[in-house]
């Protein structure tokens, strides 16, 4: 067959499709680098259900992506925080409630996300058992009848590489599936606004002024700017006449208290914040975040917001997708290390950037969003 008979009867074969179970199981980031992928899957099958099967913290997401209809949650064994999240419980329990699970629902068809240093093969073993017949995904290594489509992957982690959200892009545009919109995705609420209002009056934040939103936090420690400079960075800003508001997650309390001692009284730190929404309800109203490689970073991506990336040298597929940004690192032997803890030990990248150059940073920001 050659090759456009080929790549019409595979979009035929796609586009007959009515459930689908798509793949991401790491963060909360990740998933939302993923959503212009997703939409494209939307777009071109209105009516199908979608189902995202995901890392447990994702299911935070699911008011705020009505493009899916329903998302399972699931602590993989071949995933760093699943495998962690596993530790004590009976091996194989896990794997076999979610294949029961799958069976029930019979899915016709898998799409498989992950980033280059990823096997998509434990997943695609678990579908193969779950009786679906269409599954996609990117494989280094050959799947044999572990996918019916396969695109090899021959990235290299280096300076460069395609962005992460073009290589989920590219995944799905293989079986035919595109969007007219390859931006980010997250839908607020009226109630998350209203939540985010709430806490900024409060803590006594000028409403009529625009502000600039720290955040600390990032689930590696390799890729957080040191708490403490956040507030110096803070307390700079204040000088140079910009309101400034600190925030953090639930589990991040001591990286609010030790960045809002360094700050001084520069301004109020928010209490941690447990509502999904409500971060992105803040992220949105600011006229720009300052955000480690993380979450935060990719809500205000989704939200239009201007941001300041601390963006340690891990990994360089990540940065801001299609968002005003200032990427802020200092240039390293060891990047690109994957790592989830500085293996030097002196965490260069990110330390060697100082204070001032952040403030700098988010002054730019605010004179060009004015």
């Amino acid at each position: 067959m050659s090759a456009a008979p080929e790549e019409a009867e595979r979009r035929r074969r796609w586009r007959a499709a009515r459930r689908l179970l798509l793949v991401r199981l790491d963060n909360l980031g990740d998933v939302l680098m993923t959503t212009p992928a997703i939409a494209a899957v939307r777009e071109t099958l209105p009516d199908a259900h979608l189902a995202l099967l995901a890392a447990p913290s994702a299911r935070a997401l699911r008011p705020h992506l009505p493009m899916l209809d329903e998302v399972i949650a699931f602590d993989a064994p071949w995933v760093k925080a699943g495998a962690a999240a596993l530790q004590g419980q009976p091996v194989g329990a896990a794997e076999s409630a979610l294949l029961q699970q799958l069976l029930r629902t019979r899915f016709d068809a898998a799409i498989l996300f992950t980033v280059c240093t990823q096997s998509a093969l434990p997943a695609a073993l678990l579908c193969r058992l779950a009786g679906i017949p269409l599954v996609l995904a990117h494989a280094r290594e050959r799947a044999y009848g572990l996918l019916s489509d396969e695109v090899p992957d021959h990235e290299q982690i280096a300076i460069g590489m395609r962005h992460e959200v073009q290589r989920q892009l590219d995944l799905v545009a293989h079986v035919g599936m595109h969007t007219c919109d390859e931006g980010l995705r997250f839908a607020l609420r009226e109630q998350d606004s209203d939540a985010a209002h709430g806490l900024l009056q409060a803590a006594g934040v000028d409403l009529t002024q625009p502000y600039v939103l720290l955040h600390p936090g990032a689930s590696a420690a390799s890729r957080r700017y040191p708490a403490a400079a956040y507030g110096v960075a803070a307390a700079l800003m204040q000088r140079d006449g910009l309101q400034v508001v600190l925030c953090a997650g639930p589990d991040e309390a001591g990286l609010l208290d030790e960045a809002a001692t360094a700050m001084a009284g520069a301004g109020p730190a928010l209490p941690p914040l447990r509502e999904l929404g409500t971060l992105a309800a803040l992220v949105q109203g600011a006229r720009v975040l300052v955000a480690n490689n993380s979450g935060p970073a990719h809500l205000a991506a989704a939200l239009g917001t201007p941001v300041v990336d601390l963006y340690a040298l891990t990994n360089p597929q990540h940065t801001p997708w299609r968002v005003r940004a200032q990427v802020l690192n200092h240039d390293v032997p060891c990047r690109n290390c994957l790592q989830s803890v500085c293996a030097q030990g002196h965490h260069d990248c990110l330390r060697r950037v100082a204070p001032r150059q952040v403030a700098d940073a988010a002054l730019a920001l605010m004179q060009e969003a004015a």
